[in-house]
């Protein structure tokens, strides 16, 4: 079962209750002793990476690395 806190104890121990949800607590916020909030845990979906998906979409041009025209005047 959820704990319930109300709105002025959620604002003053907001850290404390989002550290209770990282553990895997679920909250209610309620508003003159009705629920009107649920603070749960953000569950992400880690998956693979996969390698190439880019290949062929990137050009890397023969002068990449040259020295730009004007950069040298540019930061005396």
């Amino acid at each position: 079962m959820p704990l319930t806190v109300n709105m002025h104890e959620a604002k003053t121990q907001l850290s404390r209750l989002v550290s209770q949800v990282q553990e895997g607590e679920e909250i209610l916020i309620a508003r003159a002793g009705k629920p009107v909030a649920r603070l749960t845990r953000i569950e992400r979906k880690v998956e693979p990476r996969r390698f190439g998906t880019a290949k062929g979409k990137v050009r890397i041009g023969k002068d990449f690395d040259s020295p730009v025209p004007g950069f040298e005047e540019f930061y005396r």
